[in-house]
């Protein structure tokens, strides 16, 4: 496997030689930060997303730390022999004080609300049933939600949350025409 570190990545991209940039991390940490140029195909769709990658530009996985990358790597060996991973991943590259993209609307994914809202109500209704025994009924249905779930792919929870106001896109008003920058 072919690496790169930060400093060799930097200096190949400023004597513009052209190199396909993936950040193989969630949608979630790539919008927090990522290498200018890069795009996100998460670690679990590079399979399926091999005809994204341009055929003749060599290719750079990139993660957090490089182990996903590394992981990636192996995954796609088989198809692609011109693949290098960036050895520290964006971590080291920020680290080095060089650019990053970040998103300006701070929010978290659906998911990691949905696994908030259901710890808080297992763990809160799983020790409310130590007093009032049928609060137990929550943290079941829960559970059989969470089954639910991950055998049909529909999450009730998420898609309640995804209605609430916080998770709404941010449209420009005539009197704003720039949306908000947090919330």
């Amino acid at each position: 496997m072919q690496t790169l570190t930060v400093q060799e990545l930097d200096r190949r991209l400023k004597s513009g030689e052209i190199l396909q940039l993936v950040d193989v991390r969630s949608p979630d940490e790539y919008r927090a930060g990522h290498i200018p140029g890069a795009i996100n195909i998460p670690m679990d769709r590079c399979e399926a997303r091999l005809d994204d990658l341009h055929a003749s530009v060599p290719v750079v996985l990139i993660c957090q730390s490089g182990r996903r990358a590394s992981m990636t790597h192996e995954l796609l060996s088989a198809h692609r022999a011109d693949m290098m991973v960036l050895e520290g991943g964006t971590a080291a590259w920020m680290a080095q004080g060089l650019p990053v993209v970040r998103d300006t609307v701070a929010r978290w994914s659906l998911e990691r609300q949905t696994r908030l809202v259901i710890g808080i109500l297992v763990l809160s209704t799983s020790i409310a049933s130590l007093f009032w025994p049928p609060a137990i009924a929550v943290p079941i249905f829960m559970g059989a939600g969470l089954i639910f779930a991950g055998l049909t792919d529909i999450c009730g929870l998420g898609l309640l949350l995804a209605k609430m106001p916080w998770n709404r896109p941010q449209t420009p008003s005539p009197c704003n025409p720039k949306p908000a920058t947090s919330r």
